[in-house]
């Protein structure tokens, strides 16, 4: 019996996630799925029932962005959980390493694996980064420590994602994965890269504009911020973002979605413990 189920949120992608899921139930490993749709309206959870009876398919109705993971999470009944979207999947073998890691290393709450992207499988330039993290590293765990990550690159246990929250949904998506890293690290759990763990990423055409997507970052980015960092960090990131919103029309539209998700956010605060602030510091400032 596999040790992992695998969970897609997808909205709109019917031929992409088909070939995805074509790819995963060829894997060796024979992981569960579950598809979360958000709200597709080409036909999604039909077809997958169709040509997948043994995924199992969750239509929401309407687009819950990077909270419909979180719905495949507690459906699952495995110990571990990979994330993939409807344009990724896993080479063979890389669950089955990654399970027996999670069994070996029983503080380790989240594997980065390496990111090939497109037919010619060129490394996606997050796994240099990953690589060459300034932070000092957690003894005993299998490789680099991170706090971020690619979520269609990802592995978790379950257990610690649930005792987390999972992905916020205030964030929606871009950037939810900062967040997520940064409260594993603050409740005791590991997270590291392992190049050996390896994901493969065909990018689908049919994406959102590149402008809305760098819009979504810096709101998110912001209130990121305003959620776990100190207040004098999230007040400068503030006048910095306002700063750019007077003569940029992405910082504007990121600075006012921001405020009105700003009251949510502020409920939702919990400032990082001393040690993990130190690391994010360190990231941010890029000095070992």
């Amino acid at each position: 019996m596999s040790r992992f189920t695998v969970v897609i949120a997808t909205r709109n992608r019917r031929s992409e996630l088909l070939r995805t899921l074509d790819r995963l139930g060829a894997l060796p490993e024979r992981p569960a799925i579950v598809v979360v749709d958000n709200g597709s309206g080409d036909g999604t959870p039909a077809a997958v029932g169709t040509g997948h009876p043994g995924v199992r398919v969750v239509p929401l109705g309407r687009n819950r962005g990077a909270e419909a993971r979180n719905i495949g999470v507690h459906l699952a009944r495995t110990p571990y959980v990979a994330f993939s979207d409807d344009d990724s999947w896993w080479e063979p073998g890389a669950l089955e390493r990654a399970a027996d890691l999670f069994d070996a290393h029983p503080r380790l709450g989240l594997i980065a694996a390496h990111t090939v992207v497109g037919p010619g499988r060129r490394p996606d330039p997050v796994n240099a980064a990953m690589a060459g993290t300034p932070l000092p590293g957690e003894p005993g765990l299998p490789g680099p420590e991170v706090l971020g990550f690619l979520a269609c690159a990802s592995i978790v246990r379950r257990r610690a994602f649930l005792d987390v929250g999972g992905f916020s949904p205030l964030l929606f998506f871009v950037g939810e994965e900062r967040l997520l890293a940064y409260d594993l690290a603050a409740a005791g759990w590991g997270r590291c890269y392992v190049p050996g763990i390896v994901a493969v990423h065909e990018p689908s055409r049919r994406r959102p504009p590149a402008r809305d997507r760098h819009r979504a970052e810096l709101r998110n980015t912001l209130l990121t911020t305003w959620m776990r960092r100190p207040c004098r960090v999230a007040v400068r990131a503030t006048m910095r973002l306002g700063a750019d919103a007077l003569r940029n029309d992405d910082s504007r539209a990121a600075l006012a979605a921001a405020v009105l998700r700003m009251p949510a956010a502020l409920a939702r605060r919990r400032p990082l413990p001393p040690a993990v602030e130190r690391g994010v510091r360190r990231l941010a400032e890029g000095t070992r």
